[in-house]
């Protein structure tokens, strides 16, 4: 049932136009978006990797300049979430995130099913997500990290 709720949230996003669509950096490309101050991991083949899964399975809900959609998907930009919650961010990459969360003084409460990433490609693009846009952490996500991460 969550998966057609998913699939019907997915749909109207792709159908409607959002406040973010008179927003010119709604839909430019990754490359212009991403300005991190990190450049060791920004050249890392982690974030290379990272950006991949972003375009495959986040870009969608988040959109190519991370911004997210007010009171539907959280911005992962300049994210107080993944810089004061980096366990809890890492686990709902990996496991999913459902119930209320607060994100920068905004409240959401949207449900992220389960992505079916490897622990390796959680790393990767936690990684990328947290040294793009205004981003930057000089900790890189390891695999350890993810691995040791449960529900």
């Amino acid at each position: 049932m969550r998966l057609i709720v998913s699939f019907i949230v997915f749909a109207c996003l792709l159908g409607c136009k959002s406040e973010k669509s008179n927003n010119p950096m709604a839909y430019t490309s990754l490359e212009e978006n991403s300005i991190a101050q990190v450049p060791e991991i920004q050249d890392s083949e982690s974030y290379k990797r990272g950006k991949d899964v972003y375009l495959d399975f986040c870009i969608t809900c988040h959109l190519a300049d991370g911004k997210g959609i007010t009171g539907t998907f959280p911005p992962l930009d300049g994210s107080n979430w993944l810089t004061e919650k980096r366990k809890e961010s890492i686990r709902a990459v990996k496991h999913g995130l459902q119930g209320p969360i607060e994100v920068n003084g905004e409240k959401y409460n949207m449900a992220m099913a389960p992505l079916g990433l490897t622990d390796q490609e959680v790393a990767d693009v936690m990684n990328y997500v947290m040294n793009s846009w205004s981003n930057s952490s000089k900790k890189p996500v390891t695999l350890e990290e993810v691995k040791a991460i449960e529900k």
